[in-house]
């Protein structure tokens, strides 16, 4: 056997695996589910083409208007989450001495290191009305009695925030890791602010991390059930629990495929106008 087709026996057994996890774990499941959304049973019981379950999502105000709510908030969740990881990202890259550096980083991953129903649970157990901080204020005197925290939208939109700061963090220090810091000290030299270094050498060197953030952050938002559930209470309204009462609720899979697919297509398009109005490539944020 020569060379080459040594190099190409050992390509195929690199990508063999990879070929078929994706395939068989990802096209194959997805490519059944499509098919599902668009198939119903007629009044005979036989199973028939139709586009019905995709009308019923426009038919019905409650599904699109969810729909909508859950993307105006994990839009809201991701701008929430980038405004707070920025500085934290330059602090750990740019301020602390390089002996610190990964200690930062440690304490930034380890909340990542236990189950996303843990660190929730850990913020419920702050919140609640016999919780820590409802605690600490009473004893204080700062509150004659405890104040529900929990189950609203304040609440859940920081549950979100929290379990997908990691998500941004990370792309935004790989990112500012590059940025020279000469530049920053020119900038000072030259008489130039605090906002404006930021808003002219820090913010736009950091936009391949920021876009590729955004675009985790935004569809690990969208398709989140637990933490809009457990912190959120049962007024919600997040487009996953929908999906979820089709699937095990109602047991109707072929109504809960379509509105799986409605999700992607949102989510999809939503990340292509947010490429094209930040006028990044795929192929450069995700690498």
């Amino acid at each position: 056997m020569n060379k080459s087709n040594k190099i190409s026996l050992a390509l195929v057994c690199f990508l063999l695996p990879v070929v078929l996890w994706l395939v068989l774990l990802i096209v194959l499941p997805h490519i059944d589910l499509l098919l599902m959304s668009f198939r119903v049973e007629n009044e005979y019981g036989k199973s028939v083409w139709s586009l019905s379950n995709y009308l019923l999502f426009f038919q019905e105000p409650i599904y699109w208007r969810t729909l909508l709510r859950t993307a105006m908030y994990a839009v809201l969740v991701t701008l929430l989450t980038m405004v707070i990881a920025l500085p934290v990202s330059f602090y750990i890259t740019k301020v602390v001495t390089p002996r610190f550096r990964g200690f930062l980083m440690l304490f930034l991953l380890l909340p990542f290191w236990v189950s996303e129903l843990v660190r929730v649970y850990g913020w419920m157990i702050l919140l609640r009305e016999s919780g820590v901080i409802n605690h600490f204020l009473m004893k204080f005197g700062l509150l004659n009695q405890p104040v529900e925290m929990l189950y609203n939208d304040v609440s859940m939109v920081m549950g979100l925030v929290y379990t997908s700061m990691l998500f941004m963090a990370v792309p935004i220090i790989s990112v500012m890791e590059s940025l020279d810091d000469s530049l920053i000290e020119a900038a000072y030299d030259l008489g130039a602010g605090q906002v404006s270094i930021w808003y002219r050498i820090i913010i736009p060197h950091a936009v391949p991390g920021i876009v590729s953030g955004s675009i985790v952050v935004f569809m690990l938002t969208l398709g989140n059930y637990l933490t809009p559930n457990l912190m959120g209470g049962k007024n919600s309204l997040w487009f996953t629990e929908q999906i979820y009462n089709q699937f095990i609720a109602s047991f109707n899979w072929n109504q809960g495929a379509a509105f799986g697919f409605l999700l992607l297509v949102l989510s999809s398009a939503a990340i292509w106008a947010g490429l094209k109005l930040t006028g990044q490539k795929l192929s450069k944020v995700v690498k």
